[in-house]
Order: structure tokens, then C-alpha cells, then sequence
């Protein structure tokens, strides 16, 4: 099973439906599929310039380490050094920041992750969560 470009859209439409029902700043939305290809990519108006590298280097994260960012980001407290490590590999894109969620299917097989970025890291994870349930897809704790 794999994350078609239908189903992505329904899950960044949905998680700009969610923010701009609740008044979040302006987002950048990557949702990637589980190779990390970029499926969907949008960008409100007024979403500041490092947004949308914020919001790939956040769905890239959750794919490459098998979780999401906010999980990421606590290990990332109890072990600066790995994660200090991964800035030096070439190629490597991880952001530190609630955000970035891993979009799995009801059998719990990974399809991809979106990443979020533009108001907190709270509210980017809120807005992930929203896109998500809109596929009726689980995601990740």
C-alpha cells in the first residue's frame, strides 16, 4: 500500500481546513510519502520563508528515525551528542520541533509523514493530527 497523491492532498487540505478554523498562523504543509518523496507541498500566504524547509526537514525526521518529532525531540534532550551528530551527515534533514507525524494505514502499515511548521510546535502537531483523522489513519504516538 502505498500514499497516493489523492490521499495526500485530503490530508493537507484537512490540515489547512483545522488551522484555518482555529485561527493558526500561516503554515507550510510537506506530506511525504515512505520513501520520503515530497507528494504535497503547500504553503499558506504570509507562511515566513524557512517554513517550508521546516516542514520537510519534520516529515523527513519522523521517517527516518520511525517516529514522530515530539518523540524525537525528547530522546534528542537525553542524547545531544547523536543528535548533534546527525547535523554533520550530509543529506540528513531533522527538525527538533512537535510537528512531524507519521501517516500510517489501519493495518499499520507506514505510507509516509507530514510535517507542519508555522505556528508552535503544539499547534504544527494539532494541525498534523487533524490532517491525519481525516483519512481515518492512525497516527503515531
Amino acid at each position: 500500500m502505498t500514499l497516493t497523491l489523492q490521499q495526500a492532498e485530503c490530508v493537507a487540505n484537512a490540515t489547512l481546513a483545522y488551522a484555518s478554523e482555529n485561527n493558526v498562523k500561516p503554515l507550510a504543509v510537506a506530506v511525504l510519502d515512505a520513501g520520503g518523496h515530497a507528494v504535497v507541498f503547500k504553503r499558506q500566504d504570509g507562511a515566513s520563508l524557512y517554513r517550508g524547509d521546516i516542514a520537510n526537514a519534520k516529515a523527513k525526521g519522523a521517517l527516518g528515525m520511525g517516529f514522530n518529532t515530539r518523540g524525537i525531540a525528547e530522546k534528542a534532550k537525553n542524547n545531544p551528542v547523536f543528535f548533534n551528530s546527525l547535523t554533520a551527515i550530509p543529506g540528513i534533514e531533522i527538525a527538533l520541533s512537535p510537528g512531524g507525524n507519521l501517516i500510517k494505514a489501519p493495518d499499520g502499515t507506514l505510507l509516509g509523514a507530514i510535517g507542519i511548521s508555522g505556528d508552535t510546535g503544539d499547534v504544527d502537531e494539532q494541525c498534523a493530527i487533524a490532517g491525519i483523522a481525516a483519512l481515518q489513519f492512525s497516527e503515531d504516538k
